[in-house]
């Protein structure tokens, strides 16, 4: 059998970190940012990281587990 190929949008998208977690980069901070506030954008440079149900889909997409 063939190697499984891993989703490749998937992949760019997402990294597991050490500890196991999914990291991803936070939506709405590529354009646009003159109205939005400076609160906003600040709040929105902080990575975010995927709940356990959602992680374990993504760690099979990307051939993690």
């Amino acid at each position: 059998m063939s190697k499984m190929k891993s989703h490749r949008g998937a992949s760019k998208r997402f990294k597991v970190t050490k500890s196991g977690k999914v990291k991803y980069r936070r939506k709405n901070r590529s354009h646009i940012l003159t109205k939005k506030r400076r609160k906003r954008k600040r709040q929105l440079r902080q990575s975010a990281y995927l709940n356990k149900t959602d992680a374990k889909r993504i760690k099979k997409m990307i051939n993690e587990e």
